[in-house]
């Protein structure tokens, strides 16, 4: 028998939807649960903000090894009046955080910043998704909180998607107690293929939450847990960090593609940035002339990756507390490294570059991507991460909640790379309070001052590339999101030198990198995007969840 969601989703891709009146709403998710989610909360009388923290809160349920509230978020806004929110929910570096924390003997010691007690930042995602409610949506969050903590008593089965992420951490999870309880069985195993996971911890914490509001979580009894843990192995945050956090509303990244308008996430996302300006370097070259997968085409996109990750890698942080020149999204500067590709072979990128005015032009001081919208004019893209598969590794015993290893995303020391490979510098160092550097990109698409198109993805540095991509297959191909996201990808980060290339790209487009100087690794898989767009109408919602996962588009017409 179908699932419900794929029922759904069958009807949105070509058959009759049901006739009704009122306002429509589409989502799509990473696990259909969070979208049954997202179209409960809009027949209960939601927008899509609510819809966007219904289906976050139900995936910290079903995909907590990805997300949760132990984790942090960006999520991008556009209102009906056609301005845009940016919230930041990314995690933040304890108070009694250093810039040698991770440092033994004068090197880094990666295990410290990705495993336990000291890898865990201050988490932000509840802090951001209180402040969307209570700003911008219609349902209370208790309310959500309640629909998720349901979720959480009743259980779901556990399929093989799970199932994989689970057994690559077991050895980490069987370290606390507090997350073999919940992941692992009797004998500190993965449980087995359709076991139904029960997390009444987790539903407890919800619910408490959803009584005594975000306090519980901030200056309450999680709190005071948390304190308690970190005290008794080793780590750093205390009631105080927990207290002082705040979500922050931040001005998106704009730039203006092909006459379409790109709205991203700043830093410290690196995503905003560097997707405009891997657009803006692209801008000259004719791509729509290229076929989409030919080796002239990967090529021409990988040189621009690499300049735009040479950069990342030197200037990107915390605008907050580095000076992170907006000149980096600019056209002219953009127009300035475009001159440095050549199409005939893969050029030296042996630095970053510096944009004019990089001293004083300055910005403001694993994972899982969902977006939602709704003929309102609300338009929301949002990604959630606790990082690396089940995070730290640890959940606070008693709480249910998976607590992030987001300190890894610092830079531990200069040149060191992080578990994703990449290097950072100054801009990226620990201190107290900074939140480390994200790859996270949600992003919205206008034509004309409407939004068409709104996409974002999980796997770490290879989401700026996974939306680069989508956009040009939208932008400059006229490819739905479905035929967007189904499309071979590939990713370069500059550093190291390799050009990761899905299998799918084929033997013969390979040879031909190769033959351009790129050195090529093939994998099967790069990343999970989703996305939303419009129909050739103009008017209906069409969607996409990553065909490589097991995701859920749905629309639903409101009485």
């Amino acid at each position: 028998m179908l699932h419900r969601a794929a029922i759904l989703l069958l009807l949105c891709l070509g058959l009759p939807l049901c006739q009704a009146a009122g306002r429509t709403g589409a989502a799509v998710t990473a696990h259909p649960i969070a979208t049954n989610a997202a179209m409960n909360a809009f027949e209960r009388g939601g927008n899509a903000v609510d819809a966007t923290v219904a289906a976050a809160l139900a995936l910290g349920v079903v995909d907590g090894f990805n997300s949760g509230i132990g984790g942090g978020c960006f999520m991008l806004i556009r209102k009906p009046n056609g301005s845009f929110v940016a919230i930041d929910g990314r995690e933040t570096a304890p108070l009694k955080a250093d810039r040698d924390m991770y440092l033994r003997d004068g090197k880094a010691k990666p295990e410290l910043s990705r495993t336990g007690a000291l890898a865990i930042g201050v988490p932000g995602a509840l802090a951001a998704y209180d402040l969307a409610i209570r700003q911008h949506g219609n349902i209370d969050l208790a309310e959500h909180l309640g629909q998720a903590a349901t979720v959480a008593e009743q259980g779901f089965a556990l399929d093989d998607a799970y199932l994989s992420r689970l057994g690559q951490v077991v050895k980490k999870l069987r370290k606390f107690p507090g997350s073999a309880s919940i992941f692992l069985n009797a004998e500190g195993n993965a449980w087995p293929s359709g076991h139904r996971l029960k997390q009444p911890d987790l539903a407890r914490s919800y619910r408490s939450i959803a009584r005594h509001s975000a306090d519980w979580f901030y200056r309450g009894p999680f709190a005071l847990k948390t304190e308690q843990w970190m005290s008794a192995n080793g780590g750093l945050i205390n009631r105080k960090d927990l207290a002082s956090y705040k979500a922050k509303r931040r001005e998106p990244v704009r730039t203006i593609y092909r006459g379409h308008e790109i709205v991203g996430f700043p830093p410290p996302s690196s995503g905003g940035v560097h997707v405009a300006q891997i657009l803006n370097i692209l801008e000259p070259f004719d791509l729509a002339s290229m076929a989409p997968d030919s080796a002239e085409f990967v090529h021409l996109v990988t040189e621009a990756m690499r300049l735009a990750f040479a950069d990342r890698a030197h200037w990107l942080g915390d605008a907050d507390f580095a000076a992170v020149p907006k000149g980096l999204a600019s056209k002219k500067y953009a127009r300035r490294l475009a001159k440095k590709i050549d199409p005939t072979k893969a050029a030296p990128v042996d630095a970053h570059s510096t944009p004019s005015n990089a001293g004083t032009n300055l910005f403001g001081k694993h994972t899982t991507h969902f977006s939602t919208a709704d003929t309102e004019g609300w338009w929301v893209t949002c990604t959630a991460t606790v990082n690396t598969t089940f995070g730290s590794g640890v959940v606070i015993p008693g709480t249910g909640i998976v607590m992030n290893n987001e300190m890894d995303d610092f830079s531990a020391q200069p040149g060191a790379p992080n578990v994703f490979g990449l290097i950072g510098a100054e801009a990226n160092a620990i201190a107290p309070g900074k939140r480390p550097l994200s790859s996270m990109s949600p992003t919205i698409v206008l034509r004309d001052g409407k939004p068409i198109f709104t996409v974002g993805a999980a796997g770490g540095p290879t989401i700026i590339t996974q939306v680069v991509l989508a956009i040009i297959q939208v932008v400059d191909f006229g490819k739905s999101p479905t035929e967007a996201l189904g499309r071979a990808r590939f990713h370069h980060q500059w550093k190291p030198d390799r050009l990761l290339v899905e299998k799918t790209l084929g033997q013969a487009i390979i040879d031909a990198l190769l033959a351009k100087g790129h050195t090529v690794e093939i994998v099967n898989t790069l990343g999970a995007a989703q996305s939303i767009g419009l129909g050739q109408d103009g008017k209906a919602f069409r969607g996409s969840p990553d065909p490589r996962g097991r995701g859920a588009f749905t629309v639903r017409h409101n009485e």
